[in-house]
């Protein structure tokens, strides 16, 4: 049994095609108003573009379960600097690879977004130029 029971197989909203390009680590693309989509003009953007629109009842459940991964695992990471000033605190010791290990574990949902949209990972995605927090 799939985990997508239940999950909406409604067309995505502009806040979640967001969050999609965001995670797989593509810039923001702007107002539509400008009647200049910049996405057009890059081929992994827009097929990015072209599948978020276009995806299957199934697909959209899967996108939403990476979507409920993705959600609480970058809260995790900005909530892990509330650790970074105790090193010990009576019988509980800090992590001081907490930040890195939530970095990574988060990064390797976004690439598996990623794979399942068959596009390849924006800048901070790529080997040899992520960014390090």
């Amino acid at each position: 049994m799939s985990g997508t029971v239940g999950l909406s197989t409604d067309i995505l909203s502009e806040g979640e095609k967001m969050d999609i390009r965001r995670f797989c680590g593509y810039p923001a693309i702007g107002s539509r108003e400008g009647n200049q989509e910049s996405w057009r003009f890059f081929q992994v953007e827009g097929a990015l573009e072209w599948r978020m629109n276009y995806l299957s009842a199934a697909e959209l459940q899967q996108i939403r379960l990476y979507l409920s991964q993705l959600y609480p695992l970058e809260t995790a990471i900005t909530a892990s600097s509330d650790n970074l000033d105790t090193a010990r605190a009576a019988s509980w010791y800090h992590n001081g690879r907490e930040v890195q290990d939530r970095m990574m574990l988060f990064t390797l949902w976004r690439r598996r977004l990623c794979a399942f949209l068959g596009v390849t990972g924006g800048l901070e995605l790529q080997d040899g130029r992520a960014i390090v927090v």
